[in-house]
């Protein structure tokens, strides 16, 4: 039986209104089993026995099981916004922990999965890099644009190699679930990065004292 195609405006095949009370009970069933099963051993006939629903009602919308998951993580992901508070240590180090916590809340071995399940379909794929990990990215760059604006750093640094040094951190650490990323390991990072780029270094770390209100804070990295 040939499957029909989630349509792109949000309405149901054939033009009828989609129902978003229970186009939420899916997406909650789904993430709900995916913390208890995990991805590997997550189904679409146990996604609508959760959600009281019928399989070609999931189908119909999602189309199959990867895009339901992606749907349900991306909600669970939710909004993130950069720190702006002119401290270019205290935001950069406050924008990684928002990444982190942002994976923190996705089942352990989801990310790996789902992104091996993508691997044969490139548009899939460039969904679930731009849904899941471009937010938490985009906070950082916006912290690292608001630090090259402000001359905390060197004009020679190449903003996105420092980004990608940032960032694949958490994403190693993500995807491939050996370890996880502890706020001490988040402020190192961000101390070992900026000896090396920033213009003035013992400046950033007097600012960042001054913003937490304690002469004593960060001394380890200084």
């Amino acid at each position: 039986m040939t499957q029909e195609k989630p349509a792109p405006d949000g309405r149901a095949p054939g033009g009828r209104p989609r129902d978003a009370a229970l186009d939420r009970a899916i997406l909650d069933a789904a993430l709900e089993l995916l913390d208890e099963v995990g991805y590997t051993r997550l189904t679409v006939e146990a996604v609508s026995r959760r959600a009281g629903t019928t399989k070609p009602a999931i189908y119909r919308r999602w189309g199959n099981l990867p895009n339901l998951a992606l749907d349900a993580l991306t909600t669970r992901l939710g909004r993130l916004k950069a720190p702006s508070t002119d401290c270019t240590i205290c935001d950069l180090t406050d924008a990684i922990k928002l990444y982190v916590a942002a994976f923190h809340r996705m089942p352990p071995e989801a990310l790996a999965s789902l992104l091996a399940d993508c691997g044969d379909d490139p548009q899939r794929r460039e969904t679930f890099m731009t849904a899941l990990f471009d937010p938490p990215r985009t906070a950082v760059g916006q912290v690292l644009d608001g630090a090259l604006a402000r001359g905390d750093l060197r004009d020679d640094v190449d903003r996105d190699l420092l980004l990608d040094l940032l960032a694949s951190l958490v994403h190693y650490r993500a995807l491939f679930g050996h370890a996880v990323t502890s706020d001490d390991e988040v402020e190192q990072a961000v101390h070992t990065l900026l000896r090396g780029v920033a213009t003035d270094y013992p400046k950033l770390v007097e600012i960042s004292r001054k913003k937490d209100g304690d002469p004593k804070i960060h001394h380890r990295h200084a």
